[in-house]
């Protein structure tokens, strides 16, 4: 593996610091999502609604004031900050949960982007030193001249190899974060809805 490695050209050591770069991330976002669900507490959530449907908003903050839930603690930091803007406060506490879950995200994406290019440059310098040694006196040594083709297409297969790997993980922790996003709206409204009531009552 190493000797393919090696073959590659000097292309091959910045793919290898971004497959490094990639796994790292992979793994750190990973344990993050795996901690985040350890941590869920729907049916908190459930009962900080129903006390705020009660009118017992203080009662909610305490409910809550203690979970790693992230819809929980959105929802309180809104009930906790509705005396001065109870919407921005929702929307601050939001952004800041989602922006946890975004982590990482765009260096996975560019990871996925940059490594097929770099395989690709790794390609052209591969075929740049094939045809040069073509069009030289090293003519008569055929193996430096598929040394060079070796260096493309081990670059490009490399490249493409860590793209292909990193898309996974990424597509799932974006799945991931649509969730979450999904989760803090619907109850976000659902607390804005509930504290609209008494004020629309006749």
């Amino acid at each position: 593996m190493f000797e393919w490695f090696l073959k590659g050209g000097p292309v091959m050591w910045p793919l290898l610091i971004t497959s490094i770069v990639a796994m790292t991330v992979v793994c750190e976002r990973m344990v993050f999502v795996i901690r985040e669900r350890r941590r869920r507490q729907p049916e908190l959530a459930e009962r900080v609604l129903a006390a705020v449907e009660l009118g017992q908003v203080d009662d909610a903050i305490r409910l809550g004031q203690d979970s790693r839930d992230v819809v929980v603690r959105t929802l309180v930091y809104g009930l906790a900050h509705r005396a001065r803007s109870f919407s921005n406060a929702l929307l601050r506490a939001a952004n800041h949960e989602l922006k946890r879950f975004n982590q990482g995200l765009p260096i996975l994406d560019t990871i996925i982007t940059l490594a097929p290019l770099l395989g690709l440059l790794g390609t052209v310098t591969g075929m740049i030193r094939a045809f040069g040694l073509v069009g030289g006196a090293e003519l008569a040594a055929p193996a430096a001249i598929t040394g060079g083709i070796a260096e493309a297409l081990i670059a490009t297969a490399f490249g493409l190899s860590i793209a292909i790997i990193a898309v996974i993980p990424f597509n799932y922790l974006t799945a991931r974060l649509e969730d979450a996003r999904h989760e803090i709206e619907d109850a976000s409204t659902h607390l804005e809805l509930l504290l609209m009531e008494p004020q629309d009552a006749p």
